[in-house]
């Protein structure tokens, strides 16, 4: 277990980092040119190696640490249950997108976000989509209780709010990527809310409602063996879901500040970060007390036994 949570660890960390170094890139370096041939040979390597793959791999190491966190606490099962539709179910939405305009809108990529399946959707893509997705689910369903107290209503509450944090995370980053100095993709016609069409939004909210609602059938009441459940029900386990969203959040940001796009990033801290953070205070107020609770359900399992 300590080996599964540093490599989980040293994922995420790498992730962040990788983040602010691609900010760095784009934002400092690609707009002056000359600031490349000022570095020495070493330093014009490691920038040219961060453009060619940067993009990569933070998408990568965000992956990877959110899924070996997800099989940390909730078993590899569950983290697989929700590995599978996400990525599957959002390439396929992508696919049909760059290819027809539905869901989302005319678009095409461009490089940097590494090889691209059927030469239209870059791999890294649905890993987005799984790692983002899944932390705004899992910070939905906790915050609702799902687990604690089941019912029709905490599901689709629970499903229809994580797939509002995903798109509001989208509202800011889809402007500023779409239309810095490097571009990482563009629409073919262009929307009314800042470049972007309103299907865009639809688009997102339909993909990640349907793959989330595949993963709550999956997971069913709940998904998490007693001794799993009360490990990842501890308040601190529901800090990486947050720091997670909240990071790419921030890139997100500081890319539309800087384009001067202001409405969207108003938008996604009223729609994402704020309920966001509003769903991990309860999400981590409520274990307590199932913690609290198990000594003395097993107690009177025993004085009951007697």
């Amino acid at each position: 277990m300590r080996q599964l949570v540093i490599a989980e660890r040293i994922s995420l960390i790498g992730h962040i980092v990788s983040m602010i170094f691609g900010l760095v890139g784009i934002l400092l370096v690609v707009p002056n040119a000359q600031v490349i041939f000022d570095l020495s040979e070493v330093g014009q390597t490691v920038m040219q190696w961060s453009m060619a793959g940067g993009g990569v791999v933070y998408m990568i190491l965000g992956a990877a640490g959110v899924f070996l966190y997800a099989m940390r606490t909730l078993g590899l099962g569950s983290a697989l249950a929700f590995l599978l539709p996400s990525v599957f179910i959002s390439l396929g939405s992508e696919l049909l997108g760059t290819s027809t305009g539905f869901p989302f809108g005319h678009y095409s990529y461009l490089s940097g976000l590494g090889y691209k399946i059927a030469g239209l959707v870059p791999f890294t893509i649905p890993l987005s989509w799984f790692y983002l997705g899944f932390v705004s689910y899992l910070l939905a369903r906790a915050g609702l209780e799902v687990d604690k107290k089941p019912n029709l209503w905490r599901h689709i509450s629970a499903i229809a709010l994580g797939a509002l944090l995903l798109t509001s995370w989208d509202f800011v980053l889809d402007p500023a990527m779409s239309q810095t100095s490097l571009p990482f993709w563009y629409w073919q016609q262009p929307g009314p809310f800042f470049g972007m069409p309103y299907q865009n939004f639809a688009g997102w909210l339909g993909t990640s409602s349907i793959f989330m609602s595949v993963t709550a059938l999956l997971w069913r009441n709940n998904p998490i063996n007693r001794e799993r459940y009360l490990r990842w029900a501890l308040p601190t386990q529901l800090n990486i879901p947050l720091a997670v969203y909240l990071s790419n959040f921030g890139f997100a940001t500081v890319m539309s500040l800087t384009a001067g796009f202001f409405v969207p990033v108003l938008l996604g801290l009223l729609l994402g970060v704020t309920p966001a953070v509003l769903l991990w205070l309860k999400g981590s107020s409520t274990p307590v007390q199932v913690l609290m609770e198990a000594p003395e359900i097993s107690v009177a399992r025993v004085i009951a036994a007697k």
